[in-house]
């Protein structure tokens, strides 16, 4: 079975920012346009409870962690997809019991900027704008998409303060 390639396949936190280069990585998502911010919760649970068996049929597996690539940054609504990374290309659209409709995607290879957030999704803006930050002390230009994957999956159980969220952004080529 494939698995996460570098850096996407770390097994610990990682404290501070990094920049490093990752490979293209095949996904499979449902893609969003103007999405309304406050139904989030029902797109990702609406997503991330079907994806994997629907997957299962056609022969396509999950290699990691579920995640939301974001095309722009968020507002009032968001153009987004939401999905997992998948061992082989999806080559056709999957409908979900939700009704959400699942296509073949990637997340782009290039120079990327990462860390990563413990705790509840409640920090994730705060963790955003602290990482935002630390690119920019780093002389680092953030691009477009950004993403998130959620490394811990929430459960009920789940203690919100244990949840790891590591965080993403394509960044400008260097100069030279």
């Amino acid at each position: 079975m494939s698995t996460m390639p570098p850096p996407y396949d770390t097994a610990e936190p990682l404290s501070g920012c990094r920049v490093t280069e990752a490979p293209e990585v095949l996904t499979a998502v449902v893609s969003q346009q103007d999405y309304p911010m406050h139904a989030m919760p029902a797109l990702m649970d609406g997503t991330f409870s079907h994806l994997a068996a629907a997957l299962a049929e056609v022969g396509v597996h999950p290699i990691g962690p579920a995640f939301a690539l974001h095309h722009r940054a968020p507002v009032s609504t968001a153009d987004l997809e939401v999905g997992f990374p998948v061992d082989a290309p999806l080559t056709q659209t999957l409908t979900l019991p939700s009704g959400y409709e699942v296509t073949g995607s990637r997340i782009p290879a290039g120079r990327v900027g990462w860390t990563s957030h413990l705790g509840g999704y409640g920090g994730l803006a705060e963790a955003w704008g602290a990482f935002t930050a630390a690119l920019g002390e780093a002389g680092e230009q953030m691009a477009h998409p950004f993403w998130e994957f959620y490394v811990t999956a929430p459960t009920p159980e789940t203690d919100p303060a244990t949840l790891r969220t590591d965080l993403f952004s394509l960044l400008e080529p260097r100069e030279g």
